[in-house]
């Protein structure tokens, strides 16, 4: 099976990545000590053979060669076997970070992958792409090859990170740099958390921006999420009734826990292809030649159904009608991670994915995408062409699950938004002088990035405008 390299960047990239390990172990079948156990404990008869856990378990965790076949129930046997996550832990300020220091799966981190410091980049790009991305360059280079150099099959890099403050954009836009530098030919997937007309920092607006910029240069593909969509999508589990479980999960959290879950299990979803058995599986390396048509048109709306992290106690549904659900759901506004219709009419579809999970037949595929390209508008080339994926093992306490990925031309309202709030900011000159003080930064720097997003509208426009050309067939003489 193919393995991942998981960087985390940042508070919010460390926040999501302390929901990420401890969901992937259950999907394994462990149980860990945190407050999910008790919802998520999992059966394992979903796994059908040992083999598959044997096989699909390195794909986030480097298993010692002296480790032949295991069958891990707790994080003590973890320990015992000397299991390592492959990740590398990074922020300028330590205080996530230390959680994982002190938490129940301390040991399953490599403390020399963890790069951090004192006292942060301030909310400021510049600071974390420009200073703290030279400072710890060496470091950041030999931490990611440590854990890159215990991969037998490295597929894809996993970069976990927000656009608002300093550290996560600025430095985590440095790091995606340094993957595309030194490893060009693997996959770097990006989970961005944009901050939404809701920034909790001045400066948002600038490190935004910036942070696009260079997402646009050197990710391969990027799944926006906002706090919004999440948070909207947590209090709609709050108020249906027929799963519990699942609400007092969402009680219980700390703050954004329940929110980076919902970013983990579409994680898990979009790798699960590349990690487990199934009869017509998608890999990782199929997500960009699949969803991205044109060169840095990689944005892609993802959403997940169902979006709860264990299914009611009591499931009547009909499986066919379960199914319809499950694609009907995963179309709707409502399951979207960012605030935006991927599907509204003024819209069209560039390229679309469907990845299914467990009991899902290709009967139910097939039906259900001719459902969804009769009600959506897409290019003249892609509305025959819908990218697959059928993995035969579902979600921990879930029978089956979707999800979905497209690339829409509606992404482009996300630009404007992010061009608006610049240009609210920037038109009074507000902050730019702690930008401009950096070394290595120029406020030409503010402009360029502006245009070059202007552009991508643009191609977004042009493409939404293309009219389907038709070829009369050419007459024998």
């Amino acid at each position: 099976m193919s393995q991942f390299v998981t960087i985390q960047v940042g508070q919010c990239g460390n926040q999501i990545g302390s929901a990420f390990w401890p969901l992937a172990l259950h999907e394994y079948g462990i149980q860990t000590t945190t407050d999910s156990v008790n919802l998520l404990k999992v059966q394992r008869n979903h796994l059908k053979h040992i083999d598959e856990l044997s096989n699909a378990f390195p794909s986030f965790f480097h298993v010692p060669n002296s480790t032949d076949k295991f069958y891990f129930q707790d994080v003590a046997d973890l320990n015992a076997a000397k299991i390592k996550a492959r990740a590398v832990l990074i922020d300028m300020e330590d205080s996530v970070v230390s959680r994982f220091k002190q938490s129940p799966l301390r040991q399953l981190f490599d403390q020399t992958c963890f790069v951090t410091n004192y006292p942060g980049s301030g909310n400021n790009w510049a600071i974390g792409y420009h200073v703290h991305g030279s400072e710890y360059y060496d470091r950041l280079e030999n931490s990611i090859r440590r854990v890159v150099e215990k991969c037998d099959r490295l597929h894809g890099f996993l970069l976990m990170h927000s656009l608002g403050g300093g550290t996560g954009s600025g430095l985590g836009t440095a790091t995606l740099k340094l993957l595309k530098d030194n490893y060009p030919h693997v996959e770097r997937i990006v989970s961005s958390v944009y901050p939404a007309n809701t920034q909790d920092t001045v400066t948002a607006p600038y490190n935004t921006l910036l942070a696009t910029q260079e997402l646009l240069e050197h990710a391969t593909c990027v799944l926006p999420v906002e706090n919004k969509a999440l948070l909207d999508i947590c209090n709609a589990q709050m108020t249906k009734r027929n799963n519990m479980n699942q609400i007092n999960y969402n009680v219980s959290c700390r703050p954004f826990q329940d929110m980076n879950s919902i970013i983990v299990n579409m994680l898990l979803h979009l790798t699960s292809g590349s990690r487990f058995p199934g009869s017509l599986n998608m890999d990782m390396n199929e997500v960009a030649t699949n969803l991205v048509p044109y060169p840095k048109l990689h944005y892609i709306f993802s959403s997940i159904s169902p979006v709860t992290l264990s299914a009611p106690n009591m499931c009547t549904t009909q499986e066919t009608k379960l199914q319809d659900e499950l694609f009907t759901n995963a179309w709707s506004r409502n399951n979207q991670l960012i605030k935006l219709d991927p599907l509204q009419s003024a819209s069209v579809i560039l390229a679309a994915a469907h990845i299914a999970r467990g009991n899902t037949t290709l009967t139910d595929i097939k039906r259900n995408i001719e459902r969804f390209q009769n009600k959506s508008k897409f290019t003249s080339w892609s509305k025959d062409c819908m990218k697959i994926g059928l993995c035969s093992i579902p979600p921990a306490g879930h029978s089956s699950s979707l999800l979905c990925l497209l690339n829409s031309s509606a992404i482009s309202a996300l630009f404007k938004d992010i061009i608006r709030e610049f240009s609210t900011l920037y038109k009074k000159k507000a902050h730019v002088h702690h930008y401009t003080q950096v070394n290595g930064f120029e406020e030409t720097h503010f402009l360029e990035s502006k245009e070059n997003i202007l552009s991508l509208c643009e191609c977004y426009s042009e493409i939404r405008n293309i009219e389907e050309t038709n070829i009369s067939r050419l007459q024998v003489i």
